[in-house]
């Protein structure tokens, strides 16, 4: 009986209108597997690179997504009042609404990661998994993140604006050039001086929304932790990726991605042979951090460390690559446990919770004319 209330109709969406397309289709068909280790259904849909919505087959292939919109698809459309609803096929024809309890959001990048898409579900009222808007916006834009973790006493390397206008950051060169909001690994740039760095602005697409310039750190190596906040906040292990790709300075994409599973094939010592003391550090500041933002769903903190007496946070992911499923090991989760207790998330705790209290009508009804106020 339990499991027939707990029973949800689950849309998972992926794709997107973002450089991360791609890397969310991965994501999100292994949600798809994944949830029919559960109880619930499923719907696959696919948000398009050119903005449209479409409902896919189950057992669709990420091959089948390559050359774009896969055959069989069909398109709906999303409206604030009714939701995801299959588009008809002729004039007279009625819309269908499709189903959906709680949306699973498989999406990397853009709207779909950067609070935009939550704020949509919010106002209608759909319950989703992964972080809320607030907390989506925060973990996207790299500026404003950096100065939370500053003000809560977070070591982090110095981040400034990219920007002629504001000049020199301060700390000298060799340089690391990100865009300010954007993922982990797509666009970003090491340069040897300020006036190169400037230049990616005018050369870099990714960069087009504003750029964050930090200190390059070559001795510095990658750890990364993944948080989820339900049914309590629990840790993973932590692991040290391997830059065995194009660069063996930064963690790239083709490092992450480029192995036919998305993160779950990308080289890694997991655990992360690390010392003790370490390791207590970068948990307890994944605490601080999943306190601050605030986490919701399964999230991915980045570290940077020299081993010994340095670490530092360098970017949160609250919707990772493959929902960082490789990183529970210890004791072991199983993807349909994850999958499931973030639908149980959506649906217990909701994100939007308006508050009206203080609109009580008195301001109204004192009012003078709007007349008078104009005058």
């Amino acid at each position: 009986m339990e499991i027939e209330e707990q029973m949800a109709k689950v849309g998972v969406l992926f794709g997107g209108v973002s450089p991360e397309h791609d890397v969310s289709i991965l994501t999100g068909l292994q949600a798809v597997r994944g949830l029919a280790d559960t109880s619930h259904e499923v719907a696959a849909i696919y948000w398009a690179k050119t903005g449209e919505f479409f409902q896919t087959d189950t057992s669709l292939e990420a091959k089948d997504f390559s050359g774009g919109v896969p055959s069989g698809a069909r398109r709906i459309s999303f409206n604030l009042d009714s939701g995801f609803t299959a588009v008809g096929g002729g004039i007279f024809s009625k819309s269908r609404e499709i189903e959906v309890d709680v949306v699973m959001v498989c999406l990397h990048g853009g709207a779909g990661e950067d609070g935009s898409l939550q704020a949509l579900l919010d106002l209608a009222g759909i319950a989703y998994t992964g972080p809320g808007s607030k907390g989506a916006s925060l973990g996207m834009d790299k500026l404003a993140f950096g100065g939370l973790l500053l003000a809560h006493g977070v070591p982090t390397l110095p981040r400034k604006l990219l920007s002629a206008t504001i000049g020199h950051p301060g700390f000298e060169g060799p340089y690391i050039v990100k865009p300010r909001y954007g993922g982990s690994s797509i666009g970003i740039d090491i340069v040897a001086d300020f006036d190169t760095a400037l230049a990616r602005l005018r050369s870099n697409v990714h960069l087009r929304q504003g750029a964050v310039i930090e200190p390059f750190r070559p001795e510095l190596f990658d750890l990364q932790i993944a948080v989820r906040s339900y049914p309590e906040v629990e840790l993973s292990a932590i692991e040290k990726p391997i830059r065995a790709g194009s660069s063996s300075e930064i963690l790239s994409y083709v490092d992450k991605y480029v192995g036919g599973e998305g993160m779950v094939a990308a080289p890694r010592e997991l655990p992360a042979v690390i010392s003790e003391s370490l390791a207590d550090s970068v948990r307890d500041y994944a605490r601080i951090v999943a306190d601050i933002l605030p986490l919701r769903g399964i999230a991915r903190i980045d570290f940077l460390s020299n081993g010994h007496d340095e670490v530092y946070v360098s970017e949160v992911n609250t919707i990772p690559g493959s929902l960082s499923k490789y990183l529970f090991i210890s004791p072991a989760i199983a993807f349909g446990k994850l999958l499931g207790d973030l639908v149980e998330e959506a649906q217990k705790n909701r994100t939007y919770m308006p508050v009206t209290t203080g609109a009580d009508g008195s301001a109204l009804a004192s009012a003078g004319s709007i007349a008078a106020k104009l005058a």
